[in-house]
């Protein structure tokens, strides 16, 4: 099988910023004779309101477009960074010194930490059948929990998104 790892940065922001990502392409081997690109629309979680009593939660997307020119079946991981935290137990936004903590999710029920396998993560993995061409929208999702005492201002984190087919 050949594996090939597409990078980018999917970037958490909380506040009233657009998140935009920058596409990465690799091409696949060239038996394979096809080319794919990753895309993200990154998770905004608008405004942390630190006495409300309910999570503060959001989603993003991981697209991955594949042009394919000969049949093939398949599949890929998308794997995800620790971010600033350097842990998946617990992921952190940061604003200078002041730190909020979130989490990003498998599945809508924000039961499984994504992650790529390690230290009690989860990792996506979506399988394919093509003839000319793939594309696939996977949804994470964001959770803030309640009740962290912030001071107000724009807190951010940077994940790498990892998908490897």
């Amino acid at each position: 099988m050949n594996f090939r790892r597409l990078f980018f940065a999917l970037a958490i922001l909380l506040g009233s910023l657009v998140v935009t990502s920058t596409p990465a392409e690799a091409a696949c081997a060239p038996l394979s004779l096809c080319s794919c690109t990753v895309s993200t629309t990154g998770i905004s979680f608008g405004s942390y309101i630190p006495v409300d009593a309910t999570n503060n939660e959001s989603s993003g997307t991981v697209r991955v477009q594949c042009v394919l020119l000969v049949a093939l079946a398949g599949s890929y991981t998308i794997d995800l960074s620790t971010g600033s935290s350097g842990t998946y137990a617990q992921r952190t936004l940061r604003n200078g010194a002041s730190i909020l903590t979130y989490n990003i999710y498998v599945d809508a029920a924000r039961s499984q930490i994504l992650g790529n396998g390690s230290g009690g993560s989860s990792r996506i993995t979506r399988n394919f059948t093509a003839l000319l061409g793939v594309d696939q929208t996977t949804t994470v999702y964001g959770r803030i929990p309640a009740g962290q005492n912030v001071p107000a201002g724009s807190y951010s984190d940077t994940i790498i998104v990892t998908v490897t087919y």
